[in-house]
């Protein structure tokens, strides 16, 4: 293997972390298959599931990482496709939270049973991992001071 220099580093390790990040996500979307369920779904609805009561956009943004815009047009994919229904909290009011239907919930529950991760990630041993943790947290914490 060349030596990678310090600017080569950087690339390199952008490089891997792309491909990780494609690699989990494909792993996912196998494992999802048969419910037809895509893993911002399935993130979705453990969210909402985790959440309970307090499972409304701004929460769900939070919880996501993701744009309360682009969750809304989610949630209303997800509840024309029968996964979630929207409650408002009081009548006429503009605040809204958010439900599992029943199949919303069957879906959750096998959802949380099926995990390509936890076998992938047993590659590294426990100290590993937390290694690997505290080192995406230094790199997650420094991009979001970037924006």
């Amino acid at each position: 293997m060349p030596e990678i220099t310090s600017s080569d580093s950087i690339l390199y390790s952008r490089l891997l972390l792309g491909k990780a990040r494609h690699l989990l996500v494909r792993a996912r979307q196998k494992e999802l298959a048969p419910f037809h369920i895509s893993p911002r779904q399935a993130t979705v609805l453990t969210v909402i599931d985790d959440l309970g009561e307090r499972a409304n956009l701004t929460e769900l943004a939070e919880h996501t990482d993701r744009n309360i815009n682009t969750l809304s047009i989610q949630i209303t994919r997800m509840e024309n496709d029968g996964l979630v229904k929207k409650v408002r909290e009081e009548p006429k009011s503009n605040k809204l939270r958010f439900e599992l239907t029943e199949k919303g919930l069957e879906a959750c529950q096998e959802v949380k049973k099926i995990n390509s991760l936890t076998e992938i990630m047993s590659a590294l041993t426990e100290k590993e991992r937390q290694q690997l943790i505290s080192l995406l947290e230094k790199i997650i914490n420094k991009a979001q001071q970037s924006h």
